[in-house]
């Protein structure tokens, strides 16, 4: 059985996202979508609970959806769950430099993870949740 874990922050989960969760829960007998608590970036908008209720919402329609919320490094987590893959979404080329550099240091640090990344289409592709997130706080 190959499990697939997909972190990140998901501040807000996005349709990019989304489509990264559809295409790697075809392509994978399970998904553990981890919610991770990142100290280096700003405050949240929203709180971790708030984040897994919408990813639930959101992936409602898939089976073999798993959701957890980490604050360790996610080869950890990776071992916690026994997912063998690592999937990641990419927008341009300064995420592909970045998730390279953090796939390296996960093989190193547990040999037997893969990375699998995946683009998603152009339309959902050049939104950072940031972005999102700096949008939907100048509206309020």
């Amino acid at each position: 059985m190959t499990i697939a874990l997909f972190p990140g922050s998901f501040d807000p989960f996005h349709n990019g996202h989304l489509e990264v969760a559809e295409r790697a829960s075809r392509l994978f007998d399970a998904l553990v979508v981890a919610v991770v608590t990142n100290p280096q970036k700003a405050e949240p908008l929203f709180d971790v609970s708030e984040r897994e209720a919408m990813i639930a919402e959101s992936l409602a329609h898939l089976d073999s959806i798993r959701i957890v919320s980490v604050s360790v490094l996610v080869v950890e987590v990776a071992l916690e769950v026994g997912a063998n893959v690592i999937v990641k979404g990419l927008r341009a080329a300064p995420d592909f430099e970045n998730e390279l550099q953090m796939a390296q240091m996960n093989q190193h640090l547990s040999a037997s993870r893969r990375c699998s990344c995946r683009r998603a289409r152009r339309t959902r592709s050049l939104r950072r949740g940031s972005s999102v997130k700096s949008s939907a706080t100048e509206a309020t």
